[in-house]
């Protein structure tokens, strides 16, 4: 009896150790994770913060050799696109998404699920290469059309593979539910499953958006840029991320810190963006329950 004790406590004991252990691995592991990204939030904040004033956002840039300036055109030019994007790009993700789901059994899915993949992988250049074969050469012109569907083949991938494993995380009985009070099947998955699902739903969607805010290179074949002001989805138009790369590579030292100040921008809108559509998404999946 003393033995059987004895053992059970050395059991105990290493069973402590070894969750002691695993939890401090797994901590130090994301400690890592966390620490280079505050290093550069603070040295963008620290070079970018200098010239991050009202007219940054109001002004639009200044000739060349002139400094100050803004990039009003550019911020409106970027939400512009990420706007064309999403509306191309996240219902068809969303709706593939639950077509591998729920109805996703069959040779078509494999080979959509093997497409997605493959996609997913793909150099945003190549993309921005295919939406100037597909978009910009028929219409003889760049613009903020065929910027928004580059964009959007970049986020269909994230969207899809992400509302897959969400939709499949949701109870079987959910839908056994739904089918046993006489609601056809297209029904409950849309009415019942994708909102059941939607907060898992909604952290695709906020990947896939800040990585189409993020892009620079398919916006050179697709937007360009532009330099004055346009809201013309059918003419080419600013981004801040072009802005950067042109301002970066700049031999003015005022351009090369708006770069920074841009940069900074851009990471702030991302960060704003993903806190209000969390406290959005959030205060509905409270309501549904």
């Amino acid at each position: 009896m003393e033995e059987n004790i004895k053992k059970y406590k050395r059991k105990l004991i290493f069973r402590k150790l070894k969750s002691f252990f695993i939890m401090n691995l797994s901590f130090i592991s994301a400690l890592i994770a966390i620490v280079p990204l505050a290093f550069i939030f603070y040295y963008t904040v620290s070079k970018g913060i200098s010239h991050l004033n009202i007219d940054f956002f109001i002004a639009m840039p200044k000739p060349v050799g002139e400094s100050g300036g803004g990039m009003a055109n550019a911020i409106v030019g970027t939400l512009i696109l990420v706007g064309l994007g999403g509306l191309i790009g996240l219902p068809i993700g969303i709706m593939a998404g639950i077509y591998l789901a729920e109805f996703g059994n069959n040779k078509f899915a494999f080979l959509l699920r093997f497409m997605t993949d493959v996609l997913s992988g793909v150099p945003s250049i190549v993309v921005g290469v295919v939406a100037y074969t597909l978009v910009v050469i028929p219409m003889k012109h760049f613009s903020a059309l065929a910027g928004g569907v580059a964009l959007a083949i970049l986020m269909i991938p994230t969207v899809t593979r992400t509302t897959e494993e969400m939709i499949r995380l949701v109870p079987h009985s959910y839908r056994e539910a739904g089918l046993g009070l006489g609601i056809p099947k297209w029904k409950t998955s849309f009415f019942i499953v994708l909102r059941t699902a939607w907060k898992g739903i909604a952290t695709g969607i906020l990947l896939a958006l800040s990585r189409a805010a993020g892009e620079t290179a398919p916006l050179l074949f697709t937007a360009l840029g532009n330099r004055f002001w346009s809201t013309d989805i059918f003419q080419p138009i600013a981004s801040l991320t072009v802005y950067i790369y042109d301002y970066a590579r700049a031999p003015f030292e005022d351009w090369n810190q708006q770069a920074w100040t841009a940069a900074l921008v851009l990471i702030l809108f991302i960060s704003l963006f993903s806190i209000a559509f969390r406290i959005i998404t959030k205060s509905k999946y409270k309501t549904n329950q």
